[in-house]
């Protein structure tokens, strides 16, 4: 009778690791890697089933909820280039930021506030 009951757990167990595999085939990864060849987008290297899990799917706006099923939204990259990728995005935000923010009150701090005067003081 254990016998029957390990049998029958084993293949709930089975069950429900196809439904999760299948849950996971309808992901944006599953659909991206279908769809466009395994090859980064940005270096050309190529993968196979061996190295697949260094390629990931890159969402070229930054929004991972938008995953419009004809992949206009992806591109394939290695792990190096997409992390080169979201620390460019990164970096860019950062100057976005520096350049349109006014200068708060309590910034008290400003080393080169004056110098413009000063250079044309010198002149």
């Amino acid at each position: 009778m254990s016998s029957e009951k390990s049998s029958d757990k084993l293949d709930l167990i089975v069950a429900q690791a196809r439904r999760a595999a299948e849950q996971r085939e309808q992901g944006y990864r599953a659909q991206a890697l279908k769809i466009y060849p395994w090859i980064c987008g940005r270096c050309t290297r190529e993968f196979t089933r061996e190295n697949l899990q260094e390629l990931t799917v890159h969402h070229r706006d930054h929004d991972h909820d938008n995953n419009p099923a004809d992949g206009s939204n992806w591109e394939l990259l290695c792990v190096y280039c997409h992390d080169n990728e979201h620390s460019r995005y990164v970096d860019s935000t950062y100057s976005d930021v520096a350049t349109d923010r006014q200068i708060s009150a309590t910034e008290t701090h400003r080393p080169f506030a004056d110098l413009a005067e000063k250079l044309k003081q010198k002149k």
